[in-house]
């Protein structure tokens, strides 16, 4: 057997693998015996049907399967020993003048495709400057935490009118064309909350409502989104985004939701007995939540500014074509015209992962695995903190990070997202940045441009 590699370019190569004869002579023997021990047919014994007929019946399919095991492990092994650093995987050449044929062994020759990942320099350019976008958490911010905080701790009781943040339980009955109630029509019992409804007409009409008034409206216009309103009007998803007639809503009861009051109580629930003793102290450990919460987004703001800078003056260069041969032959439902729309963006993803494995192995950086349940127990923490809840006891945080850690998947993205907090650390430590606080409803502008 013979691997060889031709190097087309910088960026492509043809690999050849040219098996002979002697190559799987014995491997494709073996099988045949094989499925002879194991085939029965009408008038001959288990295990004694002819060789002759096995290699008639089942030959070519046996030789071809052989083949592909051969081909499999002589370019996995070629791949790593030569240490081709390739992208996507080897894509076979087709070539029409070559008809192979499986019912008579003989030598075989194949060419792949190869495409390979471009040399990173290693000299980031450190001399630019970065900047760092957070927001300024002032006393209003504050405010706004600490009422949602006893908002969500708050009770609802009964009132006898609708005010511009209260709820209404209500009934919602189909309606034809005409304004008519469909006899088997949706006939549901659901909440609205006027607080959510952002349309101001609606809203305007539903505030001050009363037990027993009833409106004829748009139900698009009281719900956020299709399936919302499907969950409101107790419909599928499907006939949601079809519906274009207005319901019967009435109105059954209305309640406000009372919020808790600020003291101690309040402070035992959200950060344990203790942990605050006052308003003032109350305020200090909101004001560090806020910070904390922050984190994440001011650190993606930052990598987008990074990578979208490096990228460009790295000027990185792709197998393109190749790339998008290799994705429309591994997802069998992605259309050209799609990846093609697509491309930009996958590329500029693939791009900032080779600079970051560059980064990993330059710098030698490693997961530990008492790192990673540690990182893990931090992440669950912060994520009940973000829901106002209290975090469990050390033991049973640690239980629950082990549980998910049992996920292989779970543990490959955490094991990622320390990868990906490592090389940031280290391009914080090494390029130019400068820390630039801006308001809060431009820095959540900025967070939300991230994901158009």
């Amino acid at each position: 057997m013979d691997v060889s590699v031709n190097k087309i370019d910088a960026l492509n190569a043809v690999l050849t693998v040219k098996i002979s004869n002697e190559d799987y002579k014995t491997s494709y023997e073996s099988s045949l015996k094989n499925h002879r021990k194991q085939m029965q047919l009408p008038g001959f014994r288990k295990g004694h049907v002819p060789t002759s007929i096995i290699k008639k019946k089942y030959g070519s399919s046996i030789l071809a399967e052989e083949i592909d095991k051969i081909l499999n492990k002589s370019i996995y092994d070629y791949i790593t020993e030569n240490k081709l650093n390739i992208l996507g995987n080897p894509l076979p050449i087709e070539d029409e003048k070559i008809k192979i044929d499986w019912s008579q062994p003989s030598d075989f020759e194949f060419k792949y495709e190869l495409g390979l990942a471009p040399e990173i320099l290693p000299d980031l350019p450190g001399r630019l400057k970065y900047t760092k976008y957070q927001p300024k958490i002032n006393e209003a911010l504050i405010d706004k935490q600490v009422d949602d905080f006893a908002r969500r701790y708050g009770k609802l009781t009964s009132v006898e009118k609708a005010g511009e943040r209260d709820m209404i339980m209500a009934n919602f009955k189909e309606l034809d064309q005409s304004g008519n109630v469909v006899i088997e029509g949706f006939n549901q019992s659901s909440t609205v909350s006027l607080e959510f409804i952002t349309d101001k007409k609606s809203k305007r009409k539903l505030t001050g409502c009363k037990p027993t008034d009833t409106f004829q409206l748009d139900p698009r216009k009281i719900s956020r989104g299709e399936a919302d309103m499907a969950a409101m009007l107790g419909i599928d998803k499907e006939k949601a985004k079809h519906y274009i007639n207005d319901v019967l809503m009435t109105v059954n009861e209305v309640k406000t939701l009372e919020p808790a009051n600020i003291d101690v109580v309040l402070f035992d629930k959200i950060y344990g007995a203790g942990e605050a003793k006052n308003e003032e102290e109350f305020r200090a450990k909101v004001n560090e939540d806020l910070n904390k919460m922050f984190v994440t987004d001011i650190d993606r703001l930052l990598k987008d500014e990074i990578s979208t800078t490096l990228i460009k003056k790295l000027k990185i260069k792709l197998p393109d074509n190749f790339l998008k041969k290799w994705i429309l032959s591994s997802n069998k439902k992605a259309k050209k015209e799609d990846i093609e729309k697509e491309y930009d963006r996958y590329a500029e993803g693939l791009k900032w992962q080779l600079i970051e494995n560059f980064i990993i192995k330059d710098q030698e950086l490693k997961v530990e695995g008492e790192e990673l349940l540690n990182f893990t127990m931090e992440l669950m923490g912060n994520q009940y903190v973000q829901y106002g809840m209290m975090i469990p006891e050390e033991d049973e945080l640690k239980k629950t990070a082990q549980k998910v850690l049992s996920n292989n998947d779970e543990a490959r993205k955490i094991n990622d997202m320390i990868y990906d907090k490592k090389v940031m650390e280290y391009l914080k430590n090494t390029l130019k940045i400068n820390d630039k606080f801006i308001a809060h409803e431009d820095f959540t502008k900025k967070v939300a441009e991230l994901t158009q």
